[in-house]
C-alpha cells in the first residue's frame, strides 16, 4: 500500500466520496443507455476514485488507531506515575455520573 504522508481531514474524505457517488451515479446512467467504450471509461474513473478514497481512509484509520495508542499510553504511564490523583479522578467522575443520575 502507498504511504501517504499528508494529514487527512475530514473535510477531505468527504470530498473525496462525494467524487466516489458521483463516479457512480455517472456509472449507472452510462449503463442505462450505452455500453462499450463510454461504460469502459466511466468504470475506470470510478474504479480510480474509489482507489483514491480507499487508500485515505486507511491512512485516516491508521492515524486514529496510532493516536489512540498513544493516549492509552500515555494514561497508563500518568495512572502508574500518579496513582491516587488518578483515583481521585475517577471517584469523583463517579460521584459525578451517580448525582446525575440520581436527578433523574
Amino acid at each position: 500500500m502507498a504511504h501517504v504522508s499528508e494529514e487527512v481531514t475530514k473535510e477531505q474524505l468527504i470530498a473525496d466520496l462525494n467524487v466516489v457517488v458521483a463516479d457512480a451515479e455517472a456509472l449507472l446512467k452510462a449503463t442505462a443507455g450505452h455500453g462499450g467504450d463510454a461504460l469502459a471509461a466511466v468504470r475506470a474513473k470510478a474504479e480510480a476514485s474509489l482507489g483514491v478514497a480507499k487508500e485515505k481512509l486507511s491512512a485516516a484509520q491508521t492515524a486514529l488507531l496510532d493516536k489512540t495508542r498513544a493516549a492509552a499510553k500515555a494514561t497508563d504511564e500518568y495512572v502508574h506515575v500518579h496513582p491516587w490523583q488518578a483515583i481521585g479522578v475517577g471517584t469523583a467522575v463517579g460521584l459525578l455520573v451517580g448525582l446525575l443520575i440520581a436527578r433523574r
